[in-house]
């Protein structure tokens, strides 16, 4: 008797950043490209190092989305300076870069997408996502701001595919801390360690997998 074929879980796509700004390591990457290959809730990882490149990565990123057709996008970026993983709530439609990025272009008050929404909400279960990782003892934050530079511009044009053409399709951006070697000259700056990170991931990509409604707990900020 011939078994019956089971179809395959959809991947998760996790991307993360070449290094920028003449720093020789970027721990978006780091982490990400530790769960390549992982299984998480039966779903398989497939991490992509995305260029910090204003025109490349979101050709790359879309590419991927529309070769994987993954069940959940999840887009990490660096931000040094911040103290705990920030889950990342809004994209806006604007370039205003203070360095260039690796290919040498600084946009300054330009649209990402013509004709396109002013900004977009991520589509993540965040506020589950961050008492997951608080239970876990990680430290975390809801962020208002995915700045400006390209961890921005990537964020919005994931959503706006999910908002055009992947309607089903849930997907957000989360950023990560210096790691501690990047801050060993630099006196004050928070930092967190990779493992910490990883399973912030692993966390994350679980709790965004399990669907169901987000938790209805104020996570707002007074500034």
């Amino acid at each position: 008797m011939k078994r019956a074929r089971t179809t395959p879980a959809k991947p998760v796509l996790l991307t993360g950043f070449d290094p920028f700004d003449k720093t020789p390591v970027n721990p978006s990457w780091l982490a990400a490209e530790r769960l390549h290959g992982a299984r998480i809730a039966g779903h398989r990882v497939h991490s992509l190092q995305l260029p910090t490149e204003y025109a490349r990565a979101p050709v790359l990123l879309r590419r991927a989305i529309r070769e994987l057709r993954p069940a959940l996008v999840l887009c990490v970026g660096q931000a040094g300076g911040r103290s705990a993983i920030s889950l990342e709530r809004l994209a806006v439609n604007l370039a205003d870069a203070r360095i260039p990025d690796n290919a040498g272009a600084r946009p300054c008050d330009q649209a990402l997408v013509d004709d396109a929404p002013p900004a977009y909400f991520a589509r993540l279960p965040l506020k589950a996502m961050a008492a997951a990782l608080r239970k876990a003892g990680i430290p975390v934050e809801l962020s208002q701001s995915a700045g400006l530079f390209v961890c921005n511009a990537v964020f919005f044009h994931l959503c706006h595919a999910l908002a055009t053409r992947y309607r089903s399709l849930h997907g957000g951006f989360i950023h990560v801390p210096y790691l501690p070697e990047q801050v060993v000259e630099r006196h004050g700056v928070p930092s967190m360690d990779l493992e910490t990170m990883v399973r912030a991931l692993r966390i994350c990509i679980r709790t965004a997998l399990a669907g169901g409604t987000d938790l209805q707990e104020s996570e707002g900020a007074t500034h």
